[in-house]
């Protein structure tokens, strides 16, 4: 967003709050203090989307790191399991299942 369409916004939102304030309350000293609050409020919110920015590029730079590393590792196996074994594992996990549950009912 460009700075002067960023000045506008926040301009906006300022005489917006201040004439929505003035209209409810009367009062020109509530105006000021729930203009300065809204202010303060907007300013916590910008320092909190630009922390959160920064650790997001960190996470994102640490994740590219370990790609790299695990990418130069010899030992990382990249082909998937044959589909062979992937029946016998399962077929072998649920005949152990079975057996489990039948101890479970024998006294």
């Amino acid at each position: 967003m460009a700075f002067r369409m960023f000045c506008r916004v926040l301009g906006l939102v300022m005489c917006s709050t201040a004439l929505t304030i003035y209209f409810a309350s009367h009062s020109i000293g509530t105006v000021v203090v729930t203009t300065l609050a809204c202010s303060l409020l907007l300013q916590l919110a910008y320092f909190a989307s630009v922390l959160f920015l920064i650790w997001r590029s960190a996470c994102v730079s640490r994740a590219g790191q370990r790609a790299e590393h695990f990418g130069s590792c010899k030992e990382v196996r990249s082909e998937p399991p044959d589909f062979d074994e992937v029946t016998n594992e399962s077929a072998d996990l649920l005949q152990r299942d079975q057996m489990r549950a039948i101890s479970l009912l024998l006294p």
